[in-house]
């Protein structure tokens, strides 16, 4: 395999966009966290295969988080007779080259931002607004006297949350209050500085404090991500409860809500679903609210794509040396698969993601052979003589 040659970003805002074609190497998950505008997503294991069309009469310049597995995959092309070059320190040093371009004076931030928040009052009100306020009374995630920890990670759901609850503060019609909470569990020095640079944007005043998750799952090779989620959702809820908050927001929107119910029955053997909201097990008096339950995701990245925004995907350290973008699919994620199921279930029933929702709200128990209710297991034996056909 021939060697690749770096590309640096100065270098590549030089040349005419007519001559060169992007391709960003990732997997779809952190494609569709955010990409450099005009980038194909032509994932390692398709470059490997030959799975692609590309033109030999233009150069190819290739990227991924850090530049490490584009590097390979530039090789790769170049032995095959393109000229191909990796985009040195990958997506993450595009990030901070963008917000780099974006300082300017105190004048124009503030112009953004208040441009950024006009969309959620105005364009993205039916598709964000207004489903955001339709779960918090439907599912009454908040209440007078409330105050509200709004865990921040970075990416597009979260930070979106932040201004929809600034939006509701502003026109609700009782007292609350809320704290931007930020956890870094080990973020490197640019997806920390990603973090900032948005909260600073957007103006959320966040409130930032450090663990070190990262480290203490990286070596665990069974369900890293599962056990990281739920110590950083320990770690969130004790910060929450010292700075004085009685409930925690989570970023989880619909498309999070219909790939459990169906990672419940496929790869749990059990029916289930995310719920709005619960009460804490290890957290006297805290609840978990989920206010972003009805948003899509599409309407997320709609809004995200509308104001040129650019955010962080998890950050972990998988996700950090490229682990993700890795060909053998040993980090590709399962809710992945359900995605692209749902996708293919969508393309012969239309309806198919509203009824899998509306699946949980509809539970017949007398058609259930058995289930769990606080724990104890319920057979349809036990009710057999009541029931008629």
């Amino acid at each position: 395999m021939k060697q690749s040659i770096d590309i640096a970003i100065e270098e590549l805002e030089e040349l005419n966009p007519q001559d060169y074609v992007l391709v960003d190497v990732r997997d779809e998950v952190a494609f569709g966290h955010g990409y450099i505008p005009g980038a194909l997503n032509i994932i390692m294991s398709r470059i490997e295969a030959g799975d692609y069309e590309l033109p030999k009469d233009r150069k190819i310049i290739l990227y991924c988080a850090k530049g490490l597995i584009s590097a390979d995959a530039a090789g790769l092309l170049n032995a095959r007779g393109f000229e191909a070059y990796n985009l040195k320190s990958g997506y993450g040093a595009w990030l901070l080259s963008a917000f780099e371009k974006e300082e300017g004076g105190e004048a124009s931030k503030i112009s953004r931002c208040e441009e950024i928040e006009k969309s959620i009052r105005k364009k993205f009100h039916k598709a964000l607004f207004s489903r955001f306020a339709k779960a918090i009374t439907t599912y009454e995630l908040v209440q007078e006297g409330d105050k509200i920890a709004v865990c921040i990670s970075g990416g597009k759901d979260s930070i979106l949350m932040a201004k929809l609850f600034q939006e509701l503060q502003r026109h609700n019609k009782f007292p609350f209050e809320l704290v931007f909470l930020v956890m870094d569990p080990g973020y490197n020095e640019t997806n920390r500085k990603v973090i900032e640079n948005n909260a600073k944007l957007l103006n959320i005043p966040i409130t930032v404090f450090e663990s070190n998750i990262f480290e203490a799952v990286y070596e665990v090779e069974k369900s890293p991500c599962y056990l990281c989620a739920r110590m950083r959702r320990g770690y969130l809820y004790s910060k929450a409860k010292e700075l004085g908050c009685n409930k925690i927001a989570l970023g989880h929107h619909y498309d999070d809500v219909i790939e459990t119910i169906l990672m419940g029955m496929l790869y749990g053997a059990q029916v289930q679903t995310m719920m709005p909201k619960l009460h804490s097990t290890n957290f006297e008096g805290m609840e978990l609210i989920r206010p972003m339950y009805l948003i899509r995701e599409d309407d997320i990245k709609h809004w995200r794509d509308y104001n040129q925004l650019h955010f962080i995907q998890c950050a972990c350290r998988f996700t950090d040396d490229c682990t993700t973008c890795r060909s053998d699919g040993s980090m590709v994620s399962k809710r992945m698969e359900i995605k692209e199921l749902i996708s293919q279930l969508k393309k012969v029933n239309p309806y198919v993601e509203g009824n899998i929702f509306k699946s949980v709200e509809n539970v017949n128990l007398s058609t259930v052979i058995a289930y769990k209710e606080n724990g104890v297991v319920h057979n349809f034996l036990e009710n057999y003589n009541e029931i008629k056909e």
